[in-house]
């Protein structure tokens, strides 16, 4: 009671305030948090003529079929790993990215280099995805048609599996890079000028610079912008590998995700509960994922942890 009557105080005071906030909080709502009840499919065995919550349970059988066949542990590895290579490339190149232009004097040419970077940003996957299927295409693709005329056998990119994740790893980077650079670009900009000259006046280096006093300072952002992708490693970017990948079947093994694999079994299976089941097991370990690396930033240095 004592909760309520401080809330209904606080709604009178600020009535207007959550009024402005009342369509993001009703959108939220409808959008993300009742569609969690879809969640209990994955502990049944659904029917379509008695519905989501007239279906019979089945307990964990979803769970065990994901598992026993193979495809769980094949699916989390390959999103595990996505992630943190492209986690690792994207946030590295960002940081270096960010540091150089700082560093540039000609301001011209300071926008001119963010602007270009930042442009990929603003490119759609799909046409990313047509690039990609012009440039390595087996008979009229950019790549082969080089080799071609170098008097080089052609080469069928879509039957190498182990070519994708680099494939896919740098064109992430690619369209990635430039916006991550931005929030570093931002986190050097807030440091104070005064630090950079009076280091350079007791005779620090540039690359002296950047180690002792850019790299500490951009370092709370760096672990918060970890923290946030490390949340999201067992989410995969869909529209990247859907894109890029497509539905060929030889590339599977290499590229398939938890996201690419229920959009997959939506349209080719009808057993919904099993990818109800894919989407509830990446969603816990997810959640499991971020407490655990959060505990130990926290334990590390409490300053840095998200909550």
């Amino acid at each position: 009671m004592k909760f309520f009557k401080g809330f209904a105080e606080e709604f009178k005071r600020n009535r207007a305030l959550f009024a402005m906030a009342a369509p993001a909080f009703i959108l939220v709502l409808v959008m993300q948090y009742f569609p969690m009840t879809g969640l209990v499919l994955a502990f049944k065995n659904y029917r379509y003529d008695m519905g989501v919550f007239g279906s019979p349970w089945n307990g964990l059988a979803n769970f065990r079929y994901l598992f026993a066949s193979g495809t769980g542990w094949l699916i989390t590895r390959n999103t595990i790993l996505y992630n943190l290579l492209n986690l690792i490339t994207s946030q590295l190149l960002a940081v270096l990215i960010a540091i150089f232009i700082t560093e540039i004097n000609n301001m011209i040419f300071k926008k001119v280099t963010q602007s270009i970077i930042l442009l990929p940003y603003f490119i759609s996957w799909v046409v990313v995805g047509v690039f990609v299927y012009n440039l390595f295409n087996f008979e009229t693709g950019m790549m082969n048609g080089v080799l071609k005329a170098m008097g080089m056998d052609p080469v069928n990119m879509y039957g190498i599996p182990g070519a994708w994740p680099v494939i896919i790893c740098l064109f992430n980077a690619w369209k990635w890079t430039g916006y991550n650079s931005v929030i570093y670009i931002a986190a050097i900009t807030g440091v104070d000028g005064e630090i950079y000259e009076a280091a350079s006046i007791d005779g620090a280096t540039i690359f002296q610079r950047i180690l002792y006093i850019t790299l500490p300072s951009i370092r709370p952002t760096l672990v918060t912008m970890i923290l946030l992708q490390v949340g999201r490693i067992l989410r995969g970017d869909f529209e990247m590998f859907y894109q890029i990948v497509g539905n060929n079947g030889q590339l599977f093994n290499a590229t398939d995700v938890i996201d690419t694999y229920v959009f997959r079994s939506l349209i080719t299976n009808p057993d919904i509960g099993m990818t109800a089941a894919a989407t509830f097991y990446q969603s816990v370990l997810c959640f499991v994922i971020i407490m655990v690396v959060n505990a130990v930033v926290k334990r590390i240095d409490e300053d840095y942890a998200l909550f």
